[in-house]
């Protein structure tokens, strides 16, 4: 059991950073006890730290009853975006957010032009407020400058782009120079990001369980601050390799992180507790 923060008025860099992806690998929490967590952590004392809860489009009938702010990841390509939207307004749902990974990594941009239209329509159609953000993952595994032209797309439309930073296999686990690159792209375009898998704790390690080199998203948020600040992309790279949880909490401390949070929006997590046990230990809430 997590050791709750002392204020439920968590200070801005830590209000909403975590959206309780509980549902999902490597947590895999059955759907109806996540859901019941999730509503019951939101009144706890460190509840400011949770942000939306996030489920997929073909959970949504089996959530209907359940009141929750939803940050919905899109199953089927750029077609779903119209039927999502549709069932939720049917529903009744609070559609937060909308994630959705393209599908195509020999034409990026084309997938991204889909998406748009897809959200186009259905913001059209009055199925989806013109205010729930977007984010758009774009597939690690395309051309770099494909990459970049999708992203351009992405902030043309001003969407939001997605990063993975994490998963089952270590190959899911960026390099701290690739993840470097995409938040200097990010903020080249002005564009703000989240990033999902692999960030329960808030500093660099290694892990315990399964060997792999994980992120820290303590570490994101200062290396966003710093490059929005001019750092180039190889000091940010450093800053993502950082262990030293202490040094880097004091540095913390000395920056404006609330700031950076307009560009580094949230992270997805099967786990809550954790994020809050390191920031409670760092003593950084």
């Amino acid at each position: 059991m997590s050791t709750p923060a002392p204020s439920s008025a968590l200070p801005l860099a830590w209000r909403g950073l975590v959206d309780d992806a509980a549902i999902f690998p490597p947590g895999d929490a059955p759907l109806a006890k996540a859901a019941e967590a999730h509503v019951a952590r939101r009144s706890q004392p460190y509840g400011d730290l949770v942000g939306t809860f996030v489920a997929k489009d073909t959970d949504l009938p089996a959530l209907k009853a359940t009141p929750l702010a939803l940050s919905v990841v899109v199953t089927g390509g750029a077609g779903g975006i119209a039927g999502l939207a549709s069932l939720a307004r049917r529903l009744h749902i609070a559609v937060e957010g909308v994630e959705i990974a393209l599908r195509d990594p020999g034409d990026p941009v084309g997938a991204a032009r889909r998406v748009g239209a897809a959200v186009d329509a259905a913001r059209a159609e009055g199925q989806l407020d013109d205010h729930v953000p977007v984010y758009v993952e774009i597939p690690v595994d395309c051309a770099p400058g494909a990459w970049l032209a999708a992203a351009d797309e992405v902030a043309a439309r001003e969407f939001r782009l997605k990063f993975r930073t994490g998963g089952l296999e270590a190959a899911a686990f960026p390099s701290a120079a690739a993840l470097a690159g995409c938040i200097d792209a990010s903020l080249d375009r002005e564009t703000p990001f989240k990033c999902t898998a692999g960030l329960h704790r808030a500093v660099r390690h290694t892990g315990a369980d399964d060997g792999f080199e994980h992120h820290g998203f303590l570490n994101l948020l200062v290396a966003t601050r710093l490059a929005f600040d001019g750092a180039t992309p190889d000091d940010v790279a450093g800053v993502l390799e950082r262990r030293d949880g202490d040094a880097l909490a004091a540095e913390a401390r000395d920056l404006d992180l609330g700031g950076a949070r307009r560009w580094f929006t949230s992270f997805g997590s099967c786990s809550v507790d954790e994020p809050l046990d390191d920031l409670v230990r760092l003593g950084l809430v």
